[in-house]
């Protein structure tokens, strides 16, 4: 019988249309982030560990952490690619890397994130003992950026606004997507900024399930845009329940 050995690593290529830009024609941060998910769902897919293997045991893979540390994002009509491996795991967690790179080869950032099993009736994490195939499919490849910091809520908020959750910010796991959290933070800060700044680190910790019709309090603080990097404090909650915490650095460009 022929052995299949796992792909231990796996990438995606991209292509950067008009209709996915931002305003400076590049890609943005909450748009990588939804293709972080997209290219993590297929490797561990392609690993077995996926979601038709883990809804077997009634599980699911939730975003935990997620950082960026990007040196630029890909421009208009760029081809790039992302690659993912498994820096590493345990009984409840995945941690899984990623570098964006241009179509030269350029390497764009890199990316961190942390994904935790859960049980999708009961809502507390899921005992991944059962998935012994996760440990064949560690890569000892190194991920050069810094592991994401302790993230603190925001005390002294510069700006507050509220924010009702509808049906476009629902996935299928019946809560507020990720792509949303992030699109909320980063319009703390104004069209001006992004055009002369870009954001060159992105922090951001999942603690609580938001839902539909759900209201909450976008909180951010930050530095004066005299420095540089101008960093930014986020922060999405209600009613004393934090949903999800962000820190993110505004470089110059």
């Amino acid at each position: 019988m022929k052995i299949i050995q796992p792909q231990r690593e796996y990438t995606h290529s991209y292509y950067l249309t008009a209709a996915r830009c931002n305003a400076q024609s590049e890609l943005s941060v909450a748009k990588l982030a939804q293709q972080v998910i997209e290219t993590a769902t297929t490797h561990a897919n392609n690993l077995g560990v996926g979601y038709e293997r883990l809804i077997r045991d009634g599980y699911a893979w939730v975003l935990s952490r997620l950082t960026f540390e990007m040196a630029r994002y890909p421009h208009m009509h760029e081809h790039y690619t992302l690659t993912t491996w498994i820096e590493g795991f345990n009984r409840h967690f995945s941690e899984r890397n990623f570098v964006v790179a241009s179509e030269s080869g350029e390497t764009l950032g890199h990316v961190r994130s942390v994904w935790v099993a859960i049980d999708i009736a009961s809502r507390r994490p899921a005992n991944l003992d059962g998935i012994t195939n996760l440990a064949d499919s560690i890569s000892s490849r190194k991920c050069p950026i810094t592991p994401q910091s302790k993230l603190h809520p925001v005390s002294s908020p510069s700006t507050t606004c509220r924010y009702i959750f509808d049906a476009s910010d629902i996935d299928f796991n019946r809560h507020v997507n990720t792509v949303r959290y992030i699109e909320l933070m980063t319009n703390s800060m104004p069209l001006q900024t992004y055009d002369s700044h870009y954001i060159s680190r992105f922090e951001i910790a999942f603690s609580h399930e938001a839902h539909y019709g759900e209201e909450a309090a976008i909180k951010a603080a930050h530095t004066t845009d005299s420095t540089d990097p101008i960093t930014v404090h986020t922060e999405i909650s209600d009613s004393g329940k934090t949903f999800c915490i962000a820190k993110f650095l505004l470089k110059t460009r």
